[in-house]
């Protein structure tokens, strides 16, 4: 059913979630997945309003890629299985917005010069939901469905109480959280992740520079290879209990072939973790 997808070529991808929303809703105008990519495309390239290109160097476009195709892929083997509630046409076009933009606040405004948009990694989840507003309210998006858009944004927040997020139907938490499993497995299960994690430590540092007050602790290491060291950790005991608790193991609809193949998506980042220990010579766990 998934066919693969290289991550760093968006037009790949675009045309992959144009093929998969095809498959799930074969009557329906789907004209919105071009404008979409479009719009956000625009955005990460700095031709929206006052603001400037994106130039963070982990959370950068293929991030946004990984995720938003990982959500497509994940929602449709969930509209496969049949699963209630019933995923329509519309909430697939606001969980496709909510994923493109869920990483906007990264993004600097124009006359913001210093450093990259790394040093609001602690507030970049309510940066994204104010950008979604500011730029789907400028393109005819009803208050309702931005309302929506953000609750599905604030799933992303790795502290986030998703008990507090104001979902107004079953539907939307279903979708929100099916984001949030895909913004977490998506970049773990990059073939470029290792290689990428000292990276990830340079915003955290960034971010702790700028303002080391708000940032939580799961940001604070020392070096890159005490981040490097405390992944296969975050993958156990945060990670893997998020997707299967808090999102409610929607992972699972990304088995191929469902309900019980392999999910091609949890083994690669199983493969990651342990090239991760390989690399760093620690003990397999």
């Amino acid at each position: 059913m998934f066919h693969p997808v290289d991550t760093r070529f968006p037009a790949a991808v675009e045309n992959e979630v144009d093929a998969i929303c095809a498959a799930m809703f074969p009557a329906g105008d789907r004209g919105f997945v071009r404008r979409a990519f479009g719009w956000v495309t625009e955005c990460f390239a700095g031709r929206f309003a006052d603001y400037r290109p994106i130039d963070t160097g982990y959370h950068d476009f293929e991030h946004t890629m990984q995720g938003t195709l990982c959500l497509a892929q994940l929602l449709q083997g969930r509209h496969a299985a049949r699963a209630a509630p019933v995923l329509t046409l519309d909430w697939f076009r606001l969980g496709l917005f909510a994923i493109l933009f869920h990483d906007s606040g990264y993004l600097k405004h124009g006359d913001d010069r210093e450093g990259t948009g790394a040093k609001y990694t602690p507030t970049h989840v309510d940066r994204s939901t104010v950008f979604a507003r500011e730029f789907l309210s400028g393109h005819g998006i009803v208050d309702a469905d931005i309302r929506a858009v953000q609750n599905m944004i604030r799933c992303t927040g790795i502290n986030m109480d998703l008990a507090a997020i104001p979902f107004a139907s079953e539907v939307e938490r279903t979708v929100g959280f099916a984001l949030g499993t895909a913004d977490l497995i998506g970049q773990m299960a990059a073939p470029d992740y290792v290689e990428k994690l000292p990276v990830l430590y340079q915003e955290f540092a960034e971010a702790a520079r700028f303002d080391a007050t708000h940032l939580p602790p799961e940001f604070a290491f020392g070096s890159a290879d005490a981040l490097m060291r405390h992944t296969p950790a975050f993958w156990n005991e945060y990670v893997k209990p998020k997707i299967d608790v808090g999102f409610g193991g929607l992972h699972a609809f990304l088995r191929d072939p469902s309900p019980d193949g392999p999910n091609f998506y949890l083994q690669r980042i199983e493969d990651n973790i342990a090239r991760l220990r390989r690399t760093l010579a620690m003990p397999p766990g």
